[in-house]
């Protein structure tokens, strides 16, 4: 077998769905040298990870920590956690990751009931009340935004729900934090999971996520400490969480002054979480969404500029991704690979009854920015003529520029 060359990726811009291109601070982050995982540097620098992410979820929740996994595990370790085999959980399901969080609590043994809305919208506040109504649940399980539609479910109101029902709250917000408004305790929300390859500037690897009061009172009544690290005093109970990796309890003492091992933290991905939190702090958190908004307003003027037509209810969209209606007669991706290969350009496609029907264009973190945003129409535009789409000439770019003049 011959040895393969040393990695070298060619240049991208990945105006996709996520991942996004990581910001050049991540990457340098991400190379500085490891230290053990009980060396004071680094558990320094897990309280600082935590303080920042406090920030970021705009929490004062104890419980802010990162979980070593892509966004998904992140969600499966908030739902293994909270929810018990027969507890009852809420899914208002609105794209393909609603059914993703049916998916999760279902292999719990939870009893998962659902409220859905057709793709290209959100659930309504009074058909969600409905449904708690009938179910009753412990947990009302939410995704934010799904970049499947592009929808952002609104949460005003949800708290009140589940006060109502003695509920608690849970939020997917892998594709939002950061980019769109999501202040975690001014709305209530009780558990919050997201990943750093969307809005925060970063690599998949690594989930960001903050618990209440309430969900970690659930929790911690689950505690069981495993063999060979209990200590006398320490529970051991006879059904305890059903995965050892995702068992939030004992993960909520690795990063407790504790410090009692569970795993061993993921140094390089703690780094560039650290950063991707930097990032958004250093800039504002408001201004940070304020650009996401103007970047998105941006492409989504552009698209239109185009001719092209915007998919899925436009009130509701999320700031930092467009879903654009692919052209009668034009393949789809055919488009998105003369945009990879002849541009570098990516750009995504979409799932289930959404697959070759949208194109989904991306405008977060690193990449919200005027050259990326332009570059993508005017490469867009370009592909499309080649295909024999009759477009207005340079009509993308000059409408994104509108949208930058009015804001400057």
């Amino acid at each position: 077998m011959s040895l393969p060359g040393p990695i070298d990726p060619p240049a991208r811009l990945l105006m996709g769905p996520g991942p996004i291109s990581a910001h050049p601070r991540v990457l340098q982050a991400m190379s500085a040298q490891l230290v053990g995982q009980y060396d004071p540097f680094m558990t320094d620098a897990m309280g600082e990870v935590q303080d920042l992410y406090r920030g970021v979820f705009a929490t004062a929740n104890a419980h802010t920590l990162l979980i070593d996994s892509t966004a998904r595990g992140a969600i499966e370790a908030a739902l293994v956690s909270l929810l018990e085999p027969g507890d009852r959980v809420l899914v208002p399901v609105m794209g393909r990751f609603g059914h993703l969080l049916v998916e999760i609590a279902g292999r719990c043994g939870a009893e998962v009931h659902t409220v859905d809305a057709p793709w290209g919208e959100v659930v309504p506040l009074e058909a969600i009340a409905a449904a708690m109504e009938r179910a009753r649940p412990k947990v009302l399980a939410m995704v934010h935004g799904d970049t499947s539609t592009t929808m952002r479910q609104p949460f005003e109101g949800l708290r009140e729900l589940c006060d109502r029902f003695d509920c608690l709250l849970y939020a997917d917000v892998t594709a939002t934090l950061g980019g769109n408004p999501f202040p975690t305790d001014a709305w209530g929300v009780d558990a919050a999971t997201a990943g750093l390859q969307k809005c925060l500037n970063g690599p998949s690897g690594s989930a960001p996520a903050t618990f209440s009061p309430r969900a970690v009172e659930v929790i911690e009544s689950r505690r069981s400490i495993e063999a060979g690290i209990r200590e006398p005093g320490d529970p051991a109970v006879a059904h305890p969480i059903r995965s050892n990796y995702f068992d939030l309890a004992m993960i909520f003492d690795y990063w407790s002054p504790r410090r009692l091992n569970h795993h061993t933290e993921a140094t390089t991905m703690l780094y560039g979480a650290r950063e991707c939190a930097r990032l958004v702090l250093e800039e504002g958190l408001d201004a940070y969404q304020v650009r996401h908004d103007l970047h998105g307003r941006a492409m989504l003027a552009g698209v239109e500029g185009l001719g092209l037509t915007v998919y899925g209810d436009r009130a509701h969209r999320m700031a930092n991704i467009v879903a654009v209606e692919i052209p009668e007669g034009v393949d789809g991706e055919a488009v998105r690979g003369s945009l990879l290969r002849d541009f570098g350009i990516e750009i995504g496609t979409s799932f289930g009854p959404l697959a070759g029907r949208v194109w989904r264009i991306g405008t977060m973190g690193w990449n919200a920015r005027t050259d990326a945003v332009l570059a993508t129409l005017a490469a867009l535009e370009a592909v499309l003529r080649r295909q024999g789409v009759a477009l207005p000439a340079g009509g993308g770019v000059e409408a994104a520029y509108d949208v930058y003049g009015a804001a400057a």
